[in-house]
């Protein structure tokens, strides 16, 4: 449980908060439903972090208040209804400036935290690897530097400002200079983690292999997608964000090409846009891809929500540009019905399972379909004497004919132009 989520009063004992009151917020700006939606999704989102949820409701909201966000009086019937649920924690389902975020606990003596604080939350659980534990300390930081007010407020609480001590210990603006210092450390730090990727990507780049990135809305499958194609064991659980770094594994398809397929961090509605910024070094996987598979959560009510969420990421990543190819996933558990809305919505898709491995073919006759594509289709003579030569392009292109004659061996087929050094001398025909 991290740091924030936890009250640190002027005693030795800690307590954690347990029992959570939600709030959604619905505004004449969104579609019919879509509070409730986000709302039920925030419910996910707080059960992940081992918080029992025992109330919750949304407000229709018709403009914000600059000192709660939802007026005084809706502000108080709220934290009346929490108080008598016995509730320690209310959430609401909106980013809440730091001013808000005090005003709220100032008049409910009750902490109040926003959709921003939960996700920032379970990205910290979810941290495995230093590059990740980076990213999401840089993240938290940055979020917190503007809230450390709220440890000198009301009974010590000390979240947001991680190990700076509690009251008394040091002073805000030496507090404020220790979390600068540490933000500007991180930013060195993740500086060294991206170039060293970067070297590792150069390294795989010596011999140009086709790569592919798996993208797609949390907990949409895509670590089973990959561990099912591969025979990796990437983690995969049915929770959100159960995976944060990418995965890189080799993956051969049924026409002997090789390409390279990466697992990313899963997208979400509302995703904070400082953990966008700080998984940039992570998402760069996406951005250098020679083309992605999109994996949408068929059986999921709101599929299509989270395929309009995972192109708008795309695009603020700067890679909405890219061939796609979109696969519905789980369609075990899809009625007939919602695979011809997903038709609709993508009329070249995919319906895969990867769980049971249906459809599975038909994607990989896809991806070959498409590197193959992207080659420029030329016909070889190679000498018997240089199978060494067959071999490698078997390994970095698309052999569509082979036949052995008396002379070497004719091969027609697509191959990367990177690699045209190794096959000019072969070449019969284009």
């Amino acid at each position: 449980m991290a740091d924030f989520l936890t009250e640190t009063p002027s005693t030795d004992d800690t307590k954690r908060c347990e029992r959570a009151f939600l709030v959604g917020i619905q505004t004449p700006q969104m579609i019919p439903g879509e509070g409730a939606e986000l709302l039920d999704e925030l419910h996910e989102l707080v059960e992940n972090l081992g918080i029992a949820i025992v109330g919750r409701e949304l407000v229709n909201l018709r403009s914000a208040t600059p000192a709660t966000l939802l007026g005084k009086g809706k502000t108080g019937e709220i934290i009346a209804a929490a108080r008598a649920i016995d509730s320690d924690l209310i959430v609401i389902d909106e980013t809440l400036t730091p001013a808000q975020q005090r005003n709220w606990e100032e008049e409910s003596n009750i902490a109040v935290i926003d959709r921003e604080e939960v996700i920032l939350d379970i990205f910290a659980d979810r941290a495995r690897t230093r590059e990740a534990v980076l990213q999401v300390a840089l993240a938290r930081m940055e979020y917190s530097l503007p809230r450390l007010t709220r440890a000198w407020t009301h009974l010590s609480r000390q979240r947001g400002a991680g190990k700076l001590g509690g009251e008394g210990e040091t002073q805000l603006e030496q507090d404020r200079r220790i979390v600068r210092d540490r933000i500007t450390h991180l930013r060195h730090e993740l500086a060294e983690v991206v170039r060293q990727r970067g070297v590792q990507r150069n390294r795989r780049m010596r011999v140009p292999v086709p790569t592919a990135s798996i993208v797609g809305y949390t907990n949409a499958g895509k670590s089973t997608l990959l561990n099912h194609l591969t025979g990796s064991g990437v983690l995969a659980e049915n929770k959100l964000f159960a995976t944060l770094d990418p995965t890189t594994r080799q993956l051969l398809l049924p026409n002997h090409q090789k390409i390279l397929l990466t697992d990313t961090v899963g997208f979400i509605r509302r995703l904070p846009h400082r953990l966008v910024e700080s998984f940039k070094a992570t998402l760069e996987e996406v951005i250098v891809a020679d083309f992605l598979i999109h994996l949408v959560d068929l059986s999921n009510p709101n599929f299509e929500k989270h395929h309009a969420t995972t192109l708008s990421v795309l695009d603020e990543l700067g890679a909405a540009g890219k061939t796609i190819i979109t696969a519905f996933n789980k369609t075990d558990l899809a009625p007939e019905d919602v695979r011809t809305r997903a038709r609709h919505l993508a009329s070249d898709a995919c319906f895969i399972s990867a769980r049971t491995g249906d459809g599975v073919p038909a994607l990989l006759a896809r991806c070959s379909e498409l590197i193959a594509d992207k080659f420029g289709s030329v016909e070889l003579l190679i000498p018997h004497a240089r199978y060494d030569v067959v071999a490698k392009l078997h390994a970095l292109g698309h052999v569509q004919q082979e036949e052995q004659l008396d002379e070497g061996v004719r091969i027609h087929g697509r191959f990367p132009p990177s690699q045209h050094v190794l096959y000019a001398p072969f070449v019969v025909g284009k």
